[in-house]
């Protein structure tokens, strides 16, 4: 019986407990911090907030849940190569024909708008 994947797992978890700690224990600092220091310039608290915030996403990244957003973040990537993506004039052809197809069913509601309110205003006779 192998019983070191236990104590495999049991290590991520507790590793990764401590981590998720640090993260929210930075990120608390960073608020309160931010309203401790506030007679302080605005320039050096905002580079304190994102050295904290990068030092947080930085272990963040090493959690499990930072692990599998890494490997999301690098298949989109791979992903996004595939994508053939339209040429300048496909773009501009196909926007020009939304917009002639915006303005004309624009107009066709604005003259069934305009010969429902005539027909209303005969029935109502205003």
């Amino acid at each position: 019986m192998n019983t070191s994947g236990t104590s495999q797992t049991t290590d991520n978890k507790f590793r990764n407990g401590v981590l998720w700690f640090v993260v929210v224990a930075l990120a608390a600092a960073g608020v309160v911090g931010n309203i401790y220091f506030q007679e302080q310039s605005v320039l050096f608290r905002a580079v304190a907030l994102v050295i904290v915030a990068a030092v947080a996403l930085g272990l963040w990244l090493q959690t499990a849940m930072g692990t599998r957003f890494r490997t999301l973040y690098h298949g989109s990537r791979v992903e996004l190569r595939k994508v053939v993506w339209p040429t300048r004039q496909e773009t501009l052809q196909s926007s020009l024909v939304v917009l002639l197809v915006v303005a004309v069913i624009s107009l066709v509601l604005w003259l069934f708008d305009s010969l429902f309110a005539w027909i209303i205003s005969l029935l109502v006779g205003a």
